[in-house]
């Protein structure tokens, strides 16, 4: 009789409890809870059935001062440290950001209808407000996002001494911060909405899945479904870190709960530890591309551009798809290079019972898809609708015997705003403190104008420069944080040069995200190398082979919108078959394995193939005879080893 793998024995980083002490650890779950409930407010429409008229900005102050508090209460001063008592200063912090957003809230509508004659008082709150939402970002983002901040602060106060196109408009003191506070676009503006309104809603739908025992069911039913193939354990990661990644809404936490499982799975399976790590990190960074919750930015992307969520959702699929397609095809061929096995009989589970046991977590998924394309809900209401599903599903049905508590659902509340939710609060109104700053100070539209300089003369070069600028300003952040960033920055220069506006935001959405696995700063790969035992940098490198798909497909469906789903059905189709054949070409000679090991001719052969078929016919005049002479070459390189191939079989 088969073994199952004892997956809920292993503790994930989200299920662990915080170390603070009483009565800290009470206070930081009481305000998380309060957090979690705004926007289930919001999503519920709760307060329009009252009759109560609540601007859509009051709430946002209070998730702020809710967000501060809760980040200077559980976050040390220093990274490193293990916070179990709450210092007197982090305490004040808390208490005053806490106080600050009540204040806000209470008074931002006489604030807004009266600014001019109430600016002191704007100013006054927007003095303490963003002190603190610097040092809460250092604690929970680090420094890279830290020094960001703050050079946007320095140009905002210096900037009209810079000479130049540079040079930003002068603004007082006292209307600079007046407004920071009380106008409906910076800090209480639409990333913070965005955040707090949508993410978040999704955020609780991904707890309940994980009380409910989602997670384990998905690596149980990957692990029935491929695990007796070539190289099923390395599959088995890239299915079920992919699908819970798309949920949970950042890689690094996936890597650090579902690599748990599914790394130890692959050494086991016969994968050295950097590849393990790497397949790991991989996987869960692709999850943030997978439609159609997207690590919850398809949901922005759809709002920034005031586009449908469905137009997002099609526009993802296929790079979603070529992206995992070059993971899965280098999984098989480094099983067949090593001769790893399947994964071991005792270890793979039984399809039929693995269904059986929690088949109805599906049902969740399609009443989102339902909500959502069907009924054309809210994103946040259908997020609130699929999470009481998994309630009424996990209690009708049981998972292994277990149902999901009451107290559990309270844990799923708390946990939301806790773990996670204070920090996309806090970088939400970052992202709406640089947009403010953009604004008053004319640098949004100078650095637009000098980026459309460059690429009038070399669209290359810019397409270059602004993925670097994503890749740097994308470093260890939260999904929706990430995009959040990059589309103020780095997507309005590619859009006013022409670029489709769509296929601009996921160009920086994508660099934004491949920065999770790109050296210097690859976080996801290096919390996976941790858990592997393996080497951070070399786990980074690694990564980036696997994933190399995320640096090449922006540029073509910026190049060809066909692969965004943008131009008729026939052309799509083409554009797709040949990018297929050329993601797996050419991952056969990054590899230099296909159907048996190919010398440095030959695999040289493969990758120059592969690269001419992915390159778009319409891209510019004549690429039509380059992806010709692709198909030409790939076609004459396959047929010569399968040839060779079958040649020694018959000699042997």
């Amino acid at each position: 009789m088969s073994k199952e793998p004892n997956i809920s024995a292993i503790k994930a980083e989200g299920d662990t409890k915080l170390s603070l002490e009483q009565p800290w650890s009470t206070i930081v779950a009481w305000l998380g809870g309060c957090l979690a409930l705004i926007p289930i407010l919001f999503a519920s429409e709760i307060h329009l059935s009252l009759g109560l008229q609540i601007f859509t900005e009051q709430g946002m102050a209070l998730a702020l001062g809710l967000g501060v508090a809760i980040v200077f209460i559980k976050s040390p001063l220093k990274p490193d440290q293990t916070k179990v008592t709450v210092p007197f200063y982090d305490a004040i912090c808390a208490s005053i950001g806490l106080c600050a957003g009540i204040y806000l809230a209470v008074r931002f509508p006489i604030l807004q209808d009266e600014l001019f004659e109430r600016r002191p008082e704007a100013s006054a709150i927007g003095t303490v407000f963003v002190p603190l939402i610097v040092e809460a970002i250092r604690r929970t983002a680090g420094w890279s996002l830290t020094s960001i901040v703050l050079i946007f602060l320095t140009y905002a106060a210096l900037g009209h001494h810079v000479p130049g196109i540079f040079q930003a408009s002068e603004a007082t003191y006292l209307k600079f911060m007046s407004g920071v506070v009380a106008d409906s676009v910076a800090i209480l503006g639409l990333p913070l909405t965005i955040v707090v309104v949508v993410v978040l809603p999704f955020v609780f739908f991904g707890q309940l899945l994980m009380k409910g025992g989602a997670s384990e069911w998905f690596t149980n039913i990957s692990t029935a479904l491929i695990g007796r193939s070539r190289g099923g354990s390395a599959k088995i990661a890239v299915i079920a870190s992919g699908l819970f990644g798309a949920i949970s809404g950042t890689a690094v936490s996936n890597v650090a709960s579902t690599g748990l499982i599914t790394i130890p799975l692959m050494k086991k399976g016969g994968y050295d530890s950097t590849t393990a790590g790497a397949f790991e990190a991989v996987a869960s960074t692709g999850g943030q591309i997978m439609p159609p919750i997207m690590g919850a930015a398809a949901f922005l992307m759809a709002e920034i551009l005031e586009i449908g969520y469905t137009e997002v959702v099609l526009a993802a699929v296929i790079p979603a798809l070529l992206y995992y397609v070059a993971v899965f095809v280098y999984a098989d061929l480094e099983a067949a290079k090593k001769n790893i096995e399947p994964v071991p009989e005792e270890l793979i589970p039984p399809l039929w019972k693995t269904m059986k046991e929690g088949w109805f977590f599906i049902i969740p998924f399609a009443v989102l898809i339902y909500a959502l394309f069907s009924l054309n809900r809210a994103p946040e209401t259908a997020a609130l609708w699929s999470g009481a599903t998994v309630v009424i599903v996990n209690w009708v049905f049981g998972y292994k015997g277990k149902r999901i508590a009451p107290k559990e659902i309270i844990s799923a509340v708390r946990d939301t705003g806790v773990r996670g939710g204070s920090e996309i609060v806090i970088i939400g109104a970052m992202a709406g403190l640089i947009i403010g700053i953009l604004g008053a100070t004319g640098l949004g539209e100078a650095l637009t104008q000098a980026l459309v300089t460059v690429g009038e003369n070399n669209l290359a070069l810019l397409l270059a420069i602004t993925a670097v600028i994503c890749i740097v300003l994308g470093m260890g952040m939260p999904t929706t944080a990430i995009y959040l960033l990059v589309s103020i920055i780095a997507a309005p220069p590619l859009i006013k040069l022409g670029i489709n506006p769509l296929a601009a935001h996921m160009y920086v959405f994508y660099f934004g995200i491949v920065s999770l696995i790109t050296p210097p700063v690859a976080i996801a790969a290096f919390v996976a190398a941790n858990i592997a035992g393996a080497s951070p940098m070399a786990t980074a490198v690694t990564a980036v082979r696997l994933g190399w798909t995320a640096l090449v497909v922006p540029v073509m469906f910026v190049l060809s919108p066909n692969l965004i789903m943008q131009g008729n059905p026939w052309d799509i189709l083409i554009a797709f078959v040949t990018a297929v054949a050329g993601v797996w070409v050419t991952t056969c000679g990054i590899q230099g394995y296909f159907v048996r090991p190919l010398g440095i001719v030959w695999r040289t052969g493969f990758m120059v193939g592969g690269i001419m078929l992915l390159i778009p016919s319409e891209s510019f005049p004549n690429a039509i005879y380059i992806e010709v002479s692709g198909i030409i070459l790939t076609t004459i390189l396959v047929g010569r080893e399968w040839i060779a191939k079958r040649n020694l079989a018959a000699t042997t």
